[in-house]
């Protein structure tokens, strides 16, 4: 993978979240080191606003979400949320503001037109757990720990749940949050929660190489897989086979179908177009 182009951070009060350019895949850094990387209000605008530009910029293929400092992600920043009950509704109109941004966010990777890889040095924990388990694949080191250990202070992991359950099996899922226990990176990946296990130091570098290599498919299949993909696992059997029939006869009348099976018959490189 070639060195960064360009690297700033995103325009917020704190360099909460910086970008980086490596060729065509963007890396977005969680930069919150001292704080474990929660997710602040600022934190979660930051990763919006940043996916937002992200999604309107033709040129990058794929994502990656990486993290500065010992920790992935801590979840959501307590400290922030706790400050809130002084307001005078006890905090509820901040705290289902702060659960709609999450969810925003969260969103936006699951529909982001490019493949989103988490890059996992350290622990993901609650929303930071939901934050890997929402991205299309995940790179982890042996030093990383994922949990939901919301119900060990009274705040059960709902929203991560949603994620979560979405990742693995049910009852894998109901352990972790009913326990609220950590996960090993090899038994996460095990799980299904993540696709691969590297040394640590590596995953950032693995998370990069998994990127290229998707970047250099069609980013108009790519596109059409992704939302296909999510589309049909809400729907029945029945269902999902019928749109994905119709998904698969749209595909096939795409001019980079066209060309990738001329290709294949012609036993050489197909060459992309994107759409």
């Amino acid at each position: 993978m070639t060195a960064p182009i360009t690297a700033r951070t995103v325009d917020t009060p704190a360099p909460e979240l910086l970008l980086e350019y490596h060729s065509d895949v963007a890396v977005l850094i969680l930069n919150r080191p001292e704080s474990r990387n929660s997710l602040s209000e600022a934190m979660l605008t930051a990763l919006s606003d940043a996916l937002t530009e992200i999604a309107a910029d033709k040129a990058v293929r794929a994502v990656v979400i990486a993290a500065n400092g010992p920790a992935f992600c801590s979840g959501h920043d307590l400290k922030e949320l706790t400050s809130r009950r002084s307001d005078p509704d006890g905090g509820r109109a901040y705290f289902r503001h702060m659960m709609a941004l999450c969810s925003k966010m969260m969103l936006q990777i699951v529909n982001l037109p490019r493949p989103v890889i988490a890059a996992v040095q350290g622990v993901a924990t609650a929303a930071g757990c939901q934050l890997v388990a929402s991205c299309d694949l995940a790179v982890a080191s042996t030093a990383a720990k994922f949990a939901t250990p919301g119900v060990d202070i009274g705040l059960f992991c709902s929203t991560p749940m949603v994620a979560l359950s979405r990742n693995i099996a049910r009852k894998h899922a109901m352990e972790m949050l009913l326990t609220g226990d950590a996960v090993s990176a090899e038994n996460a990946y095990r799980m299904g929660l993540i696709n691969r296990v590297v040394s640590p130091g590596k995953e950032r570098e693995e998370a990069l190489a998994f990127a290229g290599k998707i970047a250099g498919k069609s980013s108009h299949i790519v596109k059409i897989g992704k939302e296909g993909f999510y589309r049909q696992a809400e729907m029945s059997l029945k269902d999902a086979y019928q749109y994905a029939s119709e998904v698969m006869v749209e595909n096939l009348m795409a001019r980079d179908a066209e060309e990738g099976l001329k290709a294949f018959i012609e036993k050489r490189q197909p060459k992309w177009e994107d759409r």
